[in-house]
């Protein structure tokens, strides 16, 4: 039965000043935060979380304090994509076993994977597992694009319930939807509000990490409420920050926005370096502006 829908964070992962540990205590911090502000759902382990940067144990670190942290009161997906399908399969048996709602999966990112290629893995790691796959289709990262006639045959894999689509083509998600009906929920990965208006009945953001009301009320103005006005003004004040949370910067950007609102995540692992300190004024700038109305002041 499917069951995730709205916006759901792919959270940064937070580490000590030096980098070298996971920082438990933001973690859980950061985890309250996003509930007590209305988010749907928590994706740690994502891109934005640094996946390719944390050792095994500190990954079931943050699996058990995630899951644990949020106690049922959100789902909790986890990201478990890798190089290797055995990799995989490992991680997300993993992830179950903690207690995880369900996985997400990028698909092999080096070895350029054919789609036949791409089913079998995906089919193998549905069938070691009993917890929802959401697909991420995400070619500018991955180097593969599942089209979305891929999409729908892997939406015949029985735990593939979910997609999270992040191309900048909003047409699709109306494509999916099309091919694959109600076997595959569309998540979006970057054009939250525009695919929302095409059916999406979720997305899966890194300015929710900033912003999780803002961003939790977006989708329901549009899924639940239909109201474009609202939605549109809403969407236009979330703006100015995406620029500093997406593209290069959507690691060390995000982490620099918790960093001057005095909720320190530590920095970004190499090779990837801190938001240079010439570009903070013009950030904090961001943040002020929209204080007003969203209450940041209560985080300087």
């Amino acid at each position: 039965m499917k069951k995730f829908r709205g916006t759901y964070t792919v959270l940064i992962t937070p580490f000590t000043a030096d980098g070298k540990k996971v920082d438990e205590a933001a973690l859980r911090r950061l985890v309250n935060f996003q509930i007590e502000e209305g988010i749907h759902g928590l994706i740690p382990l994502g891109s934005t979380g640094e996946f390719l940067s944390v050792t095994p144990d500190e990954r079931r670190q943050i699996v058990e304090i995630v899951v644990k942290e949020a106690a049922g009161r959100v789902p909790v997906l986890i990201g478990t994509g890798a190089e290797w399908t055995d990799e995989v399969v490992r991680t997300s048996r993993e992830a179950e076993s903690m207690g995880a709602d369900g996985v997400m999966i990028i698909p092999p990112f080096y070895s350029v994977p054919t789609d036949d290629e791409l089913y079998t893995h995906y089919k193998k790691v549905s069938d070691a597992i009993g917890i929802p796959i959401m697909v991420y289709n995400n070619p500018a990262t991955a180097n593969v694009d599942m089209m979305p006639e891929l999409i729908a045959r892997i939406a015949e894999i029985p735990n593939c319930q979910y997609v999270k689509e992040s191309t900048l083509d909003p047409t699709r998600v109306r494509d999916i939807m099309r091919l694959a009906g109600d076997k595959m929920t569309v998540f979006a990965g970057v054009l939250g509000y525009e695919s929302f208006w095409l059916g999406a009945e979720g997305w899966v953001a890194v300015c929710s990490n900033v912003i999780p009301r803002w961003s939790a009320e977006l989708f329901e103005l549009v899924a639940d409420k239909r109201d474009m006005d609202a939605a549109l003004a809403l969407y236009n004040r979330m703006t100015p920050l995406l620029w500093w949370v997406g593209g290069p910067r959507y690691v060390s950007g995000t982490k620099a926005c918790f960093e001057l609102m005095g909720m320190p995540m530590g920095p970004p692992r190499p090779p990837r370096l801190p938001l240079p300190e010439a570009q903070r004024p013009a950030l904090r700038d961001v943040l002020r502006k929209m204080d007003p109305i969203y209450g940041l002041r209560k985080l300087f």
